[in-house]
């Protein structure tokens, strides 16, 4: 009998309070199992209390590279940032960033300790790191993986979240009824020649990871309709299903994201019958990080 587990991770906790009470409750009264808390988010201290009253809630550290400020001195890291009136901050463009990734202009050692700056912040406030992603998944980047990975290992931390989804993430008839949908799909799949790089890596390094990630061609449009094909489509195995929710207040109107009103949709998605419904249906079991 084939075995179908899922992680269903929500990112950004620490974003704003909205984003975190989105969070809390998505796991409370839905399905989502584990998160990842972003150490330089203006909202870290109520996350990091809502973790310790959430015990089952699985918690990693959403590692930032891109957006915002870093925890490191900036005079240790100084290739990750760049001058933004009086002070200088994290890349906002996720192209620039790359761009200085692949030209090799980040240097190695400084993305190391901001990493380790990140994660360690996130253990300082009580809690118990049970895996590392990425913000806007930098770490697809070997430049990102390879320093992410070491020092991940390094912090005692030994999961990480694996970006690459499989070939076939949804029936093409969804794809071909959305356009945007079709693109980020073409442009997730030019990045898949990383994965066996990273597989590789992960093993070498002694961590451990899903079988893919669902989700992140959807990040943005989600509806209960996509939720329920991509949750067809899941294989043998166990995978991570990538999930953006909050609710869409004025916090989250001064913060820099694409995302807003699609966090409400996903929260409503996530605490919804239907979707356990489809899980129970397609025979899915739910488990967190910490049971990978």
């Amino acid at each position: 009998m084939a075995v179908r587990r899922l992680i269903i991770n929500a990112d950004d906790f620490g974003l704003t309070s909205g984003v975190n009470r989105a969070i809390a409750d998505s796991h409370r009264r839905g399905i989502v199992t584990s998160s990842t808390l972003m150490a330089n988010s203006q909202a870290f201290a109520e996350a990091a209390r809502m973790a310790g009253e959430n015990p089952n809630l699985s918690v990693g550290c959403h590692v930032v590279l891109v957006d915002g400020p870093p925890v490191s001195p900036p005079e240790k890291v100084p290739t990750l940032l760049l001058p933004n009136g009086n002070t200088y901050q994290l890349r906002e463009s996720l192209i620039s960033f790359v761009t200085a990734a692949w030209r090799g202009r980040l240097r190695e050692d400084e993305i190391a300790a901001e990493i380790a700056a990140q994660i360690r912040k996130v253990q300082a406030a009580g809690i118990s790191v049970s895996h590392v992603d990425s913000h806007k998944h930098t770490h697809i980047f070997p430049a990102i993986f390879k320093p992410l990975l070491a020092v991940a290992r390094e912090c005692g931390v030994r999961a990480v979240r694996n970006p690459f989804g499989p070939i076939k993430t949804l029936a093409y008839a969804h794809l071909m009824r959305r356009p945007k949908l079709w693109t980020r799909y073409t442009e997730v799949g030019i990045l898949r020649h990383y994965a066996e790089q990273f597989k590789k890596q992960v093993k070498a390094h002694g961590m451990i990871t899903p079988d893919g990630s669902f989700g992140v061609v959807v990040t943005g449009a989600l509806t209960q309709e996509l939720f329920d094909a991509v949750i067809g489509c899941i294989p043998e195995g166990t995978w991570e299903f990538v999930c953006h929710p909050g609710y869409h207040d004025a916090d989250l109107e001064k913060i820099s994201t694409r995302l807003r009103s699609s966090r409400d949709v996903e929260m409503q998605i996530l605490t919804s019958e239907a979707s356990r419904a489809t899980l129970q249906r397609h025979g899915i079991e739910l488990i967190s990080y910490r049971e990978l």
